[in-house]
């Protein structure tokens, strides 16, 4: 069902043949470490699934029989089984890429994805493809919200309808989660978006993050960006975003359709690591990310960090780091 590849920054996992493996550290397992003085978080998290309700079909192409969101549900239910304290997190570009988009305006997408219980998620510049009318008419069947901290809504019919940030509480720690997403203009029909004010990446992150970190005490920042993993030139992305801020932990990152074959951590301001990481596209990927925290001193560590993917092989293999 699902094939996973995963590195991690030690480089101290090796091949594995069971999905049971991803939740080892060393050969102990991340509930082992879960203890009086360790607190374990779980990541997962998708980006850019683009309608991809069903797997590829068997075509002969280079994603033939990947994907599906059956798989993936089940995969992250027996995580969620295995795991105290896990969150579910999407990047953007949810909608628009198979007919369910063109039938339905996001119902499926959002009905789905809530069943899967995200958390949250952020907007790409696909959801704005049916107008700010059809992206209200689609947000009710979300039961997670929508975070969007750099697009200002307050004069459009969407005033209210998302939120720029949200602080989850798991076992005593704070994790505040943010969005942001890319400049709509030359990526989306200016009839489709009008009112919507495009606010500064860069600056709105460092308010949200110094607010999150210093203010709420988060114990970790994550960021749900839109904005792409690199580009040549100046064009704000999160390599640049990850630079150019204080406070940030994670970016999970969409829109450039990026498989990454290992996060990439870069230091920023402070000279602190920022991780990036992106899993590709079309819900062929599950990526995944645990951390452990100190009780006391709530000092964290990445542990582990690798993707799953969607196939119908019942095996789970880790790829050597």
């Amino acid at each position: 069902m699902d094939e996973l590849s995963t590195i991690n920054r030690r480089r101290f996992l090796k091949q594995a043949g069971t999905l049971a493996a991803l939740s080892t550290v060393g050969g102990i397992p991340l509930t082992a470490l879960a203890n009086e003085d360790h607190v374990t978080l779980t990541i997962l998290h998708t980006n850019d699934v683009h309608s991809r309700i069903d797997p590829f079909p068997m075509d002969g192409s280079r994603n033939q029989g990947l994907g599906g969101v059956a798989r993936r549900a089940t995969l992250v239910e027996r995580i969620r089984s295995e795991q105290r304290n896990v969150l579910l997190l999407d990047a953007g570009d949810t909608v628009q890429g198979t007919p369910y988009f063109n039938l339905f305006g996001g119902k499926v997408e959002l009905e789905l994805m809530s069943r899967m219980r995200y958390d949250a998620s952020t907007f790409g510049n696909h959801e704005f493809d049916n107008g700010l009318e059809g992206l209200a008419k689609m947000l009710p069947y979300a039961k997670f919200p929508f975070l969007t901290a750099n697009y200002d809504f307050s004069d459009t019919l969407l005033k209210g309808k998302t939120r720029d940030y949200i602080i989850f509480r798991k076992q005593g720690l704070r994790i505040g989660v943010f969005g942001l997403g890319i400049q709509l203009a030359g990526l989306v029909d200016p009839t489709r978006c009008q009112g919507v004010r495009y606010l500064d990446p860069v600056t709105t992150a460092n308010v949200l993050a110094e607010r999150l970190k210093q203010d709420y005490r988060c114990n970790l920042v994550v960021c749900l960006s839109h904005l792409g993993y690199k580009y040549q030139g100046n064009k704000v992305s999160d390599v640049v975003l990850a630079r150019n801020t204080r406070n940030i932990d994670l970016i999970i990152g969409g829109h450039t359709h990026t498989f990454m074959p290992e996060p990439e951590h870069i230091r920023n301001l402070d000279g602190q690591m920022t991780t990036i990481n992106q899993v590709g596209f079309a819900g062929i990927n599950l990526g995944r990310l645990d951390y452990i925290f100190e009780r006391q001193s709530k000092k964290k560590k990445l542990v582990t960090a690798g993707r799953y993917k969607m196939s119908e092989r019942m095996s789970a293999v880790m790829e050597r780091g």
